[in-house]
């Protein structure tokens, strides 16, 4: 079991995921930097939040072509899995890698608390069974405000895309969606941060809860094992 997380030119949330990872779970974690042409052996590909080069034009607008992300597109044609937290659902989305776009909160202010989130039925790794109906994480974001149009919203219902609802929307998002997948299941995308919600001082850990289902969609038995 091999963690790649990515790291981009201004990153900050790189190092949370690292450790969400490493320590959390006790996983062999590495970085990739965003130069690189290859994700080398990966079982999962993690795209952190903190910031990346270009955010100030939009968010993701320009990390979106960096060497990397033609790797990690490569990687999630073939199945492979991939997570984006706050900024990196935003550099997903402008990929196309998922579906919808961030656009800037709706109260104009850069939003940092802990969140109750809804869990939706979302496949058969992320749902209220595995995770519970409610879990608390943070955020910590300007532009997390998630829309789609009506069609892609019927999409996603549809097909059971969506991750996570607030409970109390912080910034404006359509129907309070905080996070969602692709259709095939394996790239996942979600503003709140599992990675500051791990450690017995964090708000709470339910961050390991939303780790181990992602992983647990390609290895079941893994998952098992960290627990």
């Amino acid at each position: 079991m091999n963690i790649a997380v990515l790291q981009f030119p201004g990153s900050n949330c790189d190092q949370d995921a690292f450790q969400l990872f490493a320590s959390g779970l006790g996983l062999p974690t590495r970085f990739v930097w965003h130069k690189e042409t290859g994700l080398g052996e990966a079982d999962l590909v993690v795209v952190p939040g903190g910031f990346a080069y270009g955010d100030y034009l939009r968010c993701g607008a320009i990390a979106r072509f960096s060497p990397v992300m033609g790797a990690v597109r490569e990687y999630a044609e073939k199945g492979g899995l991939v997570l984006g937290i706050c900024n990196g659902f935003q550099i997903l989305c402008e990929a196309g890698m998922l579906p919808g776009a961030l656009i800037r909160n709706s109260s104009l202010e850069y939003r940092c608390l802990t969140c109750d989130l809804v869990v939706e039925d979302a496949g058969a790794a992320f749902n209220p069974r595995t995770l519970g109906k409610r879990i608390r994480l943070p955020i910590g974001h300007g532009e997390g405000n998630y829309r789609i149009d009506e069609a892609g919203k019927a999409r996603l219902e549809a097909n059971h895309q969506i991750l996570l609802r607030y409970l109390d929307n912080p910034n404006g998002s359509l129907d309070g969606i905080a996070g969602v997948r692709n259709e095939a299941g394996n790239v996942f995308g979600m503003m709140p941060h599992p990675d500051r919600a791990f450690e017995r001082f964090h708000p709470s850990t339910d961050g390991l809860a939303v780790a181990r289902a992602v992983l647990s969609v390609r290895f079941p038995e893994v998952i098992r094992k960290t627990a």
